[in-house]
């Protein structure tokens, strides 16, 4: 499947904006928006189709997601009751790379869907390594038996302790088994999209 395989970090130079897309380390000094200098020039007026189009691409980036399976997950949230942008918030936030960063299990959503690929993770006990995957309330989540003996799954296990977990998850921290104890909010996501603007530029 097709990919961005470009610097995470012009992503959120395009944005202006920390999307958070390397973890730990934007809120680092490294950070490359923190780094940039500010240029003191005149610039064209963005359009009221260009902001709307920022803001949809800061939500793309922020998730990991092309445009294509983007487009189909607005369509689900068209069909659904409700506000139309928070059903898309809550619809992405389910998506199982997006719980396993969450949980704590990968310090990005590019790692949890490394993780999600490569067999590491189970649903209610069964192999899903298909990262889009809608997560549903009572799901649990844990990990393969052989994968917590690797370095990596030692390294988290000894620094999950020091990190958050999203409200509507719970995790044992002993067993390393997360659970869907509710499904996300939109105020859940930990960065303040204007999803009003999304649903514009799609009805345009």
């Amino acid at each position: 499947m097709a990919r961005y395989t470009g610097s995470v970090c012009k992503l959120c130079l395009r944005c202006n904006e920390k999307l958070f897309l390397k973890g730990s380390r934007c809120l680092t000094p490294k950070c490359a928006v923190d780094r940039r200098r500010i240029v003191r020039r005149r610039r064209r007026r963005i359009s009221d189709h260009g902001l709307q189009l920022i803001e949809k691409q800061k939500v793309r980036y922020t998730y990991g997601i092309l445009e294509k399976p983007f487009r189909r997950f607005f369509s689900i949230a068209e069909r659904q009751p409700g506000v139309t942008g928070d059903n898309l918030l809550v619809i992405l936030e389910r998506r199982l790379d997006n719980v396993v960063y969450r949980l704590g299990f990968a310090d990005s959503r590019a790692q949890a869907r490394q993780l999600v690929r490569h067999g590491h993770i189970l649903v209610n006990g069964r192999k899903t390594d298909i990262p889009s995957y809608l997560v549903k309330e009572s799901d649990s989540i844990s990990w393969k038996e052989s994968s917590t003996k690797n370095e990596y799954y030692k390294q988290m296990a000894a620094s999950i302790e020091s990190k958050s977990i999203a409200n509507w998850l719970s995790l044992d921290k002993k067993t390393m088994v997360g659970q869907a104890i509710s499904l996300p909010t939109p105020d859940e996501t930990g960065i303040k999209f204007n999803v009003q603007a999304i649903v514009e530029y799609y009805s345009r």
